[in-house]
């Protein structure tokens, strides 16, 4: 019974935390070695100077993909993109949507001038006879006061 007590103090979780803690460490100096060192190694082998058939193979490439391109096509469409902006048609059309868009706005604001001139008669007319109930409602008022005294 003994063995077994002494092996559970040994093995308690704070022991069990505290030696997995150290081997994570001890692991992690490892992986961060090797990945200094073959770092080192990368810039080494990279700071030697590249042999010059590397470079004229990218430059023959450069080259290639720059002839492939193509120019005149590009220019052509150009051309047509801006043949399209200046198009007279399009112009026409423009001024055609402008005048319209300025007669209807006249139109608009003709109608408005009319129908207020139209309000303000109606106002006024409805204000004269406001006025003409008011003094009937008035000289009833008086009449009947007149009558009672």
């Amino acid at each position: 019974m003994e063995i077994q007590q002494s092996w559970r103090l040994r093995l308690s979780f704070k022991n069990a935390t505290i030696a997995l803690n150290i081997f994570n460490l001890f692991v992690a100096l490892f992986l961060l070695q090797r990945f200094l060192s073959s770092t080192s190694s990368r810039t080494r082998s990279s700071s030697n100077q590249p042999n010059s058939a590397g470079f004229d193979y990218v430059k023959e490439a450069e080259d290639m993909r720059i002839a492939m391109q193509p120019f005149k096509l590009i220019e052509r469409v150009k051309e047509i993109q801006q043949e399209a902006y200046t198009d007279p048609e399009t112009i026409q059309q423009k001024d055609a949507k402008q005048t319209a868009a300025v007669d209807l706005s006249k139109r608009l604001q003709d109608f408005r001038s009319i129908n207020d001139a139209s309000s303000l008669k109606a106002l006024e007319e409805w204000r004269k006879r406001k006025m003409e109930r008011a003094r009937q409602r008035e000289l009833e008022k008086n009449g009947t006061q007149v009558t009672k005294e």
